[in-house]
């Protein structure tokens, strides 16, 4: 199928309405302080040498990204470059189909390592479910460009399909009214063991139980909570500023890290350490007004690092979460996904084949351990 078609596909499935531009008077009548919240986002990482687009960067290339919002309203853009080294040109860019502008202006430099903010496109209101698709011009030369590896949705460089998002971040819409919920995890959050396009992640499954609410996935694939990685991005310590801090309207953090502290090498095989790292990211969500919502570790018996010893440190972290003195609220993921008859192992009807990350009907498991209550 050429790109074109599909991109056409795509628009007919989001089940897209044409929405009426508003006159500029009555434009200027809505600019008000609209309430932000994040409705879709995602995590940026450094490209390394293994990701050849990224590192080389665009020149007079159009990147187009199609994006599941959870939450409707009016909608706003933001991009970022958290490890850029040099401004880059954004712009001409379109959402919906409609013009987006800068301070009311076509296009606007990206500093390096800031983010930048579009105005509210005018004309464009949405539902949640709705499946924007942003064109985003780059003049260029662009360098190196921060990026997410792998959204597992398809989007587009000049016609070619990509899994990365480079450079977007998030969209932000004005109407959430339920939950707004920041998801900070790995590659289970970010949607492996489910296919591409599917919208499956247990993060948009979560959202869908959420009528009004959002949900911001800030998941990275091989993403641990102590530890930095040149390919897996900052450990969830170091990224919690940027990636959690910086969205708007967050009132709840769910926290769904440790199984790659463990099986990662260097494995990290004191619990107290790991728990210490939690706690830690209590009391800065705590600072910033946030509750928080912690997950426990899931069962990976069968992956390839997997050992009988590193299962009995995911066993004394679990019986610490679930003594309830670290988090505010737990999402007992662990039982949720383990074999009752062999619990170091996932359940075989949840699991997606590697024995660490669930397939879809394990995501949807994972959605329904969270307890909507908690996130009220």
């Amino acid at each position: 199928m050429s790109a074109p078609t599909r991109r056409g596909v795509l628009g007919a499935a989001a089940g897209i309405v044409a929405v009426a531009a508003a006159p500029a008077d009555a434009q200027a009548a809505t600019r008000h302080d609209a309430p932000w919240t994040a409705s879709w986002s995602t995590a940026q990482t450094a490209p390394t040498a293994a990701d050849p687009v990224a590192s080389a960067g665009l020149t007079n290339a159009t990147f187009r990204a199609t994006v599941r919002l959870s939450a409707g309203g009016r909608v706003r853009l933001r991009y970022g470059h958290a490890f850029g080294t040099r401004p880059v040109l954004v712009g001409p860019v379109t959402a919906g189909g409609r013009p987006v502008t800068f301070g009311g202006e076509p296009q606007a430099w990206l500093a390096a390592g800031a983010s930048l903010t579009s105005d509210p496109v005018g004309g464009l209101r949405v539902q949640s479910g709705y499946d924007l698709t942003v064109e985003t011009r780059l003049p260029g030369p662009t360098g190196p460009l921060s990026f997410h590896r792998n959204t597992h949705a398809s989007h587009w460089v000049d016609g070619v399909r990509t899994t990365s998002v480079f450079l977007l971040t998030g969209v932000d819409v004005s109407d959430a009214r339920g939950p707004s919920v920041a998801v900070l995890g790995d590659s289970i959050a970010e949607g492996v063991g489910t296919p591409d396009d599917a919208n499956l992640r247990w993060p948009d499954q979560l959202a869908r139980r959420l009528p009004g609410g959002a949900v911001a996935n800030l998941g990275i694939s091989g993403n641990r909570l102590l530890l930095d990685d040149a390919r897996f991005g900052h450990g969830g310590q170091a990224r919690f500023d940027r990636d959690v801090l910086g969205l708007p309207g967050l009132r709840t953090l769910l926290v769904h890290l440790g199984v790659n502290d463990l099986q990662q090498p260097p494995s990290q095989t004191d619990p107290t350490l790991v728990l210490a790292g939690f706690r830690q990211l209590v009391v800065r969500a705590h600072d910033a007004g946030l509750r928080v919502v912690g997950g426990t570790i899931t069962p990976f018996e069968g992956w390839v690092r997997w050992t009988p010893g590193l299962d009995v440190v995911r066993e004394e972290i679990n019986a610490v979460l679930r003594d309830g003195k670290v988090f505010d609220r737990l999402a007992d993921f662990d039982a949720a996904l383990r074999d009752p008859v062999h619990p170091a192992r996932l359940l075989p009807a949840y699991d997606s084949g590697d024995h660490l990350h669930p397939n879809p009907a394990g995501h949807t498991a994972l959605a329904a351990a969270v307890d909507r209550r908690h996130l009220l």
